[in-house]
């Protein structure tokens, strides 16, 4: 399953884009994962400094 954003709690640091090696996940204010692109490798949520990132 692909990486979802909480867009309440995102707030836009960025360390998941830096961190995602498919370059899956872009930022506009908040982040945004192409599901066609993640891997579901589960490296963002391990960074997302606020838990706004989980594998669905």
């Amino acid at each position: 399953m692909p990486a979802v954003v909480d867009e309440d709690k995102c707030d836009g640091c960025g360390e998941c884009v830096d961190e995602c090696p498919t370059g899956a996940i872009e930022l506009n204010d908040v982040a945004h994962v192409d599901p066609d692109i993640c891997d579901d490798c589960g490296l963002c949520v391990d960074v997302c400094p606020n838990e706004a990132i989980r594998l669905e």
